[in-house]
């Protein structure tokens, strides 16, 4: 479901949903969409969120399966976790809409804040462990840390960070046991993660999201 206060534009090479700010010095909250979904998709996370944050919400480059699109290219006949190599081009690209976009519209992204969903949730700890000076806060939705960032790990690029990590334990699409994994990845990264474990399938429990917004309403430091 799109916000009804957003509008659709086009943006060079890429479809975007905005949902812009009046606030005199507004945030940016950029919503990263799972696989197959769409600029559509993030929004029904936001109906809470403080009106000092600008959020986009890009639609994926590539055309995913069935349905909808995907941040990595389709690979005809295999199932696959995407891997950081997969990854990575996407994540390029995003940071240079991020900071097209931003200066477009005079909005100071220096720091920004990030939310995702599944494969959308990958992506969030792409960005994070590749560019920690730009990412705030994370908000990791039914999630995983993509495997071939060992060697980033070592180097503790989400040290001070605090992380939010939601995940269902039912979840048979992103194993819970994936997501417990995966915050081990992320502390041994150097962040501090908050966990919230809902008894719900691929999707985001009532707890969770309210445990997300509070998250996100806590400033930085």
């Amino acid at each position: 479901m799109a916000a009804t206060n957003s509008e659709l534009i086009t943006f060079g090479d890429w479809t975007l949903r905005v949902r812009s700010s009046q606030s005199e010095h507004p945030r940016l909250l950029v919503l990263i969409h799972g696989w197959t979904g769409d600029e559509n998709s993030m929004w029904v996370f936001t109906r809470a969120l403080s009106k000092d944050y600008w959020m986009i919400a890009p639609r994926a480059l590539y055309p995913g399966e069935p349905s909808g699109f995907s941040w990595r290219p389709h690979q005809p006949d295999t199932f696959s976790w995407p891997s950081f190599e997969m990854l990575k081009p996407a994540a390029e690209a995003l940071i240079r809409l991020i900071d097209e976009y931003s200066a477009s519209v005079k909005l100071d992204a220096l720091q920004f804040d990030l939310m995702g969903f599944s494969q959308g949730a990958a992506m969030v700890n792409v960005m994070g462990m590749l560019y920690p000076h730009r990412v705030g806060k994370m908000g990791v939705l039914a999630g995983f840390v993509p495997s071939g960032l060992e060697e980033l790990i070592t180097q503790k690029p989400l040290a001070g960070k605090t992380i939010f990590v939601a995940h269902g334990s039912q979840d048979q699409t992103v194993p819970v046991d994936r997501a417990r994994d995966s915050i081990k990845l992320l502390e041994q990264a150097g962040a501090q993660v908050t966990y919230c474990e809902d008894e719900v399938g691929h999707k985001l429990g009532i707890n969770c999201l309210r445990a997300l917004e509070n998250y996100l309403s806590t400033p930085i430091g």
